[in-house]
């Protein structure tokens, strides 16, 4: 069966320790720090492999960790930053968040997305040596990666997509107009799952997509058609297959009134998506008939033609097609009008916000000024004599430092009067003596 759906769990490796070391050398008196900095954690990456066509391996493994880095050692030593964790997955996957966000859309094979980032290591006290502070007693410690659920959504790669009620005769069309074998019955819902053919051409390919078969009710989940409707979404051209004579007595004019419904309610994109009407088992009703039928559609959907002013483009009817995959009647026809109306894609999308006669050498990248850094935390009184801070930067802050470090202590506290977190507090009311919790961590802060 295909694999379309996983759910996995990425977690990037942890930064490594920084080191505090002095050196220590027989004969050599002042030897001075010499801690080395941590190692990076490695990423999860996710890779678009060609090679992958479902999200069959996620069935067996949902876990995902990168390696971390290694701690810093003495002697200025650093660790080693921690291995990417490279994950394959198959074009045409949409990564999601749980908030139900698309994150990524990964259809180019050879695209690389970083979906957790890894730590940061920490820097050994070697870094803190200065001319004021020779000897810092205090490292940095790692920062731990970036984790989360993710759930990866695959949604086939195919130009053209077959639609039509179940055993209306789209995997017969599709095992004889491609090199695809799929199952083929004389009962509804034989197609379980999608199945992609290549449709060779004296100079290009294209994919078909067999859709199993749709019912009423189908957008809203009844029968097979919601759990594939999906793969319908990146066609480019909808051939519709129409049984010129259901076995089970029903009209044919409804049957297809039924398909369209169902696509266009699922998505209203589907229902602008240009049409090749398909009437199969031609082979089962006289020539004349099927003529008949034929000539009826083909007179509606000139019918259905808007009117048009004199500077518009003429717009196309849709095709209607006699086809039989017994006999192979209408099929090379058939292929002519998709290599036909399935344009080439030359050139890649440009990307968002630049426009066709620009230029990506006149955009340029905005640096903030130094001292123009807008504030990127609060500050609140939780009770009388203690504050609160909150913020991506402080809380980092405070997660590289052991607070029981005096030094330590007043390395933060120096970092803080720079990120001007002292002035707010001050600003609000805020006295010597008071506590401040960042980050979990309640302490006493000197703002002299």
């Amino acid at each position: 069966m295909l694999y379309d759906k996983a759910r996995i769990f990425v977690q990037a490796g942890g930064g490594g320790n920084g080191c505090m070391s002095f050196r220590r050398e027989a004969h050599v008196p002042k030897g001075g720090p010499d801690g080395g900095d941590g190692g990076h954690g490695g990423a999860v990456v996710l890779l678009c492999d060609d090679s992958f066509r479902d999200l069959q391996s996620f069935k067996r493994r949902a876990h995902y960790k990168a390696g971390r880095g290694r701690h810093g050692e003495g002697n200025q030593r650093h660790g080693a930053d921690g291995e990417d964790l490279i994950v394959r997955v198959p074009p045409g996957t949409q990564v999601i968040d749980e908030t139900g966000t698309i994150l990524h859309d990964l259809v180019v094979p050879g695209t690389r997305i970083t979906i957790a980032a890894g730590g940061s290591g920490g820097r050994g006290n070697k870094k803190f040596a200065g001319a004021t502070h020779q000897s810092p007693t205090f490292a940095e410690r790692g920062l731990d990666g970036a984790e989360s659920w993710l759930d990866l959504q695959l949604k086939l790669l195919a130009d053209v997509g077959l639609v039509g009620l179940p055993n209306a005769g789209k995997s017969s069309m599709l095992g004889r107009m491609t090199r695809a074998a799929p199952k083929v019955a004389n009962y509804p819902f034989t197609t379980l799952e999608p199945i992609l053919g290549t449709l060779d051409g004296d100079e290009r390919q294209l994919v078909l997509a067999d859709i199993p078969g749709l019912i009423e009710g189908a957008s809203d989940g009844a029968g097979l058609g919601h759990e594939f409707l999906a793969h319908v979404e990146r066609t480019r051209l909808l051939v519709h297959v129409l049984d010129l004579a259901p076995l089970d007595g029903s009209d044919p004019e409804e049957n297809y009134a039924t398909i369209e419904r169902e696509l266009a309610e699922y998505d209203g994109r589907l229902a602008t998506l240009p049409r090749i009407l398909a009437l199969s088992k031609a082979d089962l009703v006289s020539p004349e008939e099927a003529e008949v039928t034929a000539q009826v559609w083909r007179e509606r959907f000139a019918a259905e033609l808007p009117e048009l002013e004199e500077w518009e483009e003429p717009v196309e009817a849709t095709p209607v097609l006699i086809t039989s995959s017994a006999t192979g009647l209408g099929l090379e026809e058939l292929k002519a009008e998709l290599f036909r109306r399935v344009p080439v894609l030359v050139d890649a999308p440009l990307p968002p916000g630049l426009d066709a006669g620009e230029s990506l050498e006149e955009h340029r990248v905005f640096r903030p000024a130094a001292g123009r850094r807008s504030k990127d935390f609060e500050v609140e009184q939780v009770e009388d004599g203690l504050w609160r801070v909150a913020g991506e930067g402080v809380d980092r802050l405070i997660a590289r430092h052991d607070m029981e470090n005096m030094d330590a202590l007043a390395h933060v506290e120096r970092r803080l009067h720079r990120m001007g977190v002292i002035r707010a507090l001050e600003a609000e009311g805020f006295a010597p003596g008071d506590d401040v919790e960042i980050g979990g961590v309640v302490f006493e802060l000197d703002p002299s």
